[in-house]
């Protein structure tokens, strides 16, 4: 039917609202997109204004799409259970729970970084607010132990971004993706587990090595927390996190299992005299404001989201888009990839991990499907670089956080947590060539596939940082960074080849290193 005067009165309203609700929400990356986008409908599709504004309005396909539709369903209960878990006290928890663990090792500090924003991943979908939570205590520890500022910045940007894809919890886009795909959330979950490991085992040796080549050491254990003591005083708060697996995978939906853990918060946390002390009238109300507000820009984002996907659709974009990457790849999945990857970055760039993730569905994922990636591989090759574009500059939110709380030089920051995570920007490569990494196929090919990636990430961090067994020459690095790069695809011979590479410079650095400390050393 055609659109009334009031239709098209309260159409043009409601795109005019979404676009200034998330100017002021967001910024301004987002709403200049949807903008261009309308624009290119109007101007260069040729598309009526008014069948725009239906298919913005009227239909599932505009604003009230698929993306709101997530957000309002999904998001906001799992929002909710963020917030309700922070003012329960388990943020210090996750930190102590760090300290206790690896706080002692080499480079102790930026190992708590790492550990305690991949704990608080579990919670929290926003690299930002992980940033928030868990830099002002990491941050200063990791430069008092002799880590530079842009360093230290670098790392807890790094490990806060990864909430997005840390299960429990992952972002927004996740659920999307859910949605998408018709499928339950849990099945995401199943697929991150393990490139979410990885990219945290890649941020754990980027800090080791580059600890170990500064010569930075832990703190004392005198000063750490006891962590049996952590565990009994505080270990019940994460029951709720228990409470909505058991939920989740019992066979329950995704936000029924996200309110028994939201319901399961506070008493759980007035189990113990230690933490009973959060349980409080204020606190419930201050969790409840909480979710409300951070709840506010993923609507928003999803709603903007909506526009660019309703033109896309409507102007067959997305079509067109397809054949151009397939005829500019020649039929080469690499090359596919790799074009993918880099919009999926620059897109990332500007605008949010959800309408990132959103757009690179219209645009990029039809293409590497059709060149054979599997449908789960495709859509999660599309939310990991929605994701890691936090680190990439100009626009890098993370970083820019972590930055001002280290204040430490933004570009440095940005280029350290690009290094630091560079192993992490060729997971989404692995699983697409190794569907095993999902925990697609059987459990042998599983374990093998994920043991040698571990590996192969290790090496190639070793030979970004410039140490493995002793600090490495040049030579040493390269071979060290090609054979990582070897291990992390799968086949047998690129496995043998890593093999090789790592073992010549293990052996040449064991053999140095004796030399070095051999008694004619010492008397030279």
């Amino acid at each position: 039917d055609a659109l009334t005067p009031a239709d098209m009165i309260f159409g043009a309203i409601l795109l005019v609202v979404v676009t200034e609700a998330t100017r002021r929400c967001l910024d301004m990356s987002l709403p200049i997109t949807s903008i261009l986008f309308v624009l290119y409908g109007l101007f260069i599709a040729k598309l009526e204004p008014m069948r725009m504004l239906d298919q913005l309005y009227m239909t599932t396909e505009g604003v009230f799409g698929q993306a709101l539709a997530v957000s309002a369903s999904f998001v906001i209960i799992f929002v909710v259970f963020g917030s309700f878990m922070e003012r329960t006290g388990v943020g210090q928890l996750f930190m102590d729970f760090a300290m206790a663990l690896t706080g002692h090792s080499a480079g102790g500090p930026g190992k708590v970084s790492v550990i305690s924003s991949s704990l608080f991943g579990t919670i929290s979908g926003s690299a930002v607010a992980n940033v928030m939570v868990d830099g002002p205590i990491s941050i200063p520890l990791m430069k008092r132990s002799g880590f530079p500022p842009y360093f230290a910045a670098g790392v807890e940007a790094t490990a806060s971004t990864g909430g997005q894809i840390m299960p429990p919890i992952m972002g927004a886009a996740a659920f999307v993706m859910a949605e998408f795909l018709a499928i339950p959330y849990s099945q995401v979950v199943i697929w991150a587990i393990i490139p979410a490991i990885l990219y945290y085992v890649a941020c754990f040796a980027a800090v080791h090595f580059e600890a170990k080549r500064r010569g930075i050491v832990g703190v004392a254990r005198s000063e750490l927390p006891k962590l049996g003591i952590v565990v009994a005083e505080r270990g019940h708060l994460f029951l709720p996190v228990t409470i909505l697996l058991a939920v989740m995978y019992s066979g329950y939906s995704a936000p029924l299992a996200a309110l028994a853990g939201t319901l399961a918060c506070f008493p759980a946390a007035a189990l113990r005299k230690s933490t009973r002390v959060n349980v409080t009238l204020s606190n419930v109300i201050e969790a409840m404001v909480d979710g409300a507000k951070n709840s506010l820009p993923v609507a928003l984002a999803c709603a903007s989201a909506g526009i660019m996907i309703g033109v896309v659709t409507l102007s067959g974009l997305g079509i067109v888009f397809t054949q151009w990457v397939v005829a500019l790849a020649r039929d080469s999945l690499f090359i596919a990839l790799v074009m993918t990857m880099f919009a999926g970055i620059v897109l990332g760039a500007g605008l949010p991990t959800t309408p990132s993730y959103i757009i690179m569905t219209a645009l990029l994922i039809p293409a590497i499907m059709k060149l054979g990636v599997i449908e789960p591989a495709a859509h999660m090759f599309a939310l990991y670089y929605a994701v890691l574009s936090a680190l990439t500059p100009p626009v890098a939110l993370a970083v820019f956080a972590a930055a001002g709380l280290a204040k430490a030089d933004m570009w440095d920051s940005s280029w350290a947590a690009m290094k630091i995570g560079a192993a992490g920007f060729i997971i989404p490569f692995m699983f697409v060539y190794q569907p095993a990494l999902l925990m697609i196929g059987d459990w042998p090919a599983v374990i093998w596939s994920f043991s040698t990636a571990c590996v192969g990430i290790a090496l190639f961090a070793g030979g970004l940082h410039g140490y493995f067994v002793k600090a490495a020459s040049h030579w040493q690095r390269a071979l060290l960074s090609a054979g990582g790069i070897c291990l992390v695809f799968p086949g047998v011979w690129t496995d043998l080849a890593g093999a090789g590479l790592a073992a010549v410079v293990i052996v040449t650095q064991l053999i140095e290193r004796r030399a070095a400390s051999s008694p004619a050393a010492a008397q030279q």
